[in-house]
């Protein structure tokens, strides 16, 4: 009788315990049911997350949406000799441009290079200037510029002749929007002073219109035509 009672209590224990483990099983189903909201709340996360990228795009905003032209002109590598070793650096020179008239240049410094690119990327941003261009392709007229030992001479040119300047200046006439122009670089090969010599060149350009307002005289009085009909038909063309 005895074996008969421990064999009619061992299921029921074994029942028992299935039933002890529903309900912490349903406690924990509680408990998970509470980390699935949790799971809400990741998902609250994830769309915070897309606010912080909304927020990086910001800048991209602040230029009106514009798809800019981006030129990596330099990358130079510095070490740095330390008790451990060495330690190295990396200097970028960046180039921005919109294209329609508007170039920049920014440099940067990390210890990695896409962070160094990333921070010559935002200083070009900040520092963009507009440079008037004849018939939205060249320049209207010729300019030098000289920064340290390197000296740059910018010249207009015809339709079809194309970009003809090598290295840095290359960069800047393209991301420029410039499709004719003829350039001549003396002194030092620097990039960083050849950059800066040929936007002291572009700081130089004036256009016609704003010539002609300054002076209060119209455009094809500045153009020494007398006011004929093709000097008329030519400044009309002048948007710049």
């Amino acid at each position: 009788m005895a074996d008969e009672i421990n064999t009619t209590e061992a299921p029921v224990e074994a029942a028992a315990a299935p039933d002890a483990g529903a309900p912490r099983g349903g406690r924990g189903g509680r408990g998970r049911g509470g980390p699935g909201g949790g799971n809400n709340n990741r998902g609250g996360r994830d769309n915070r997350g897309g606010r912080d990228n909304r927020g990086r795009g910001g800048p991209g905003n602040d230029d009106g949406g514009e798809e800019l032209i981006e030129k990596l002109v330099h990358i130079n590598r510095v070490s740095k000799t330390v008790k451990g070793g060495k330690r190295f650096g990396f200097a970028a020179l960046v180039v921005v441009g919109d294209g329609k008239g508007r170039v920049g240049f920014g440099h940067g410094k990390a210890r990695e290079v896409p962070e160094a690119i990333s921070k010559a990327t935002a200083a070009a941003k900040k520092k963009m200037v507009r440079v008037p261009l004849r018939e939205g392709r060249t320049l209207h007229h010729d300019g030098q510029g000289h920064f340290g030992a390197g000296l740059v001479t910018l010249r207009s040119a015809p339709a079809g002749t194309g970009i003809i300047a090598g290295g840095p200046m290359r960069a800047v006439f393209e991301s420029l929007g410039v499709h004719d122009v003829v350039t001549k670089s003396v002194g030092t090969s620097n990039p960083y002073n050849m950059i800066r010599a040929t936007f002291e060149a572009l700081g130089d350009q004036t256009s016609p219109k704003a010539v002609a307002q300054r002076r209060g005289k119209k455009i094809a009085d500045l153009l020494g035509r007398g006011g004929s009909q093709a000097a008329e038909a030519e400044a009309a063309a002048i948007t710049e």
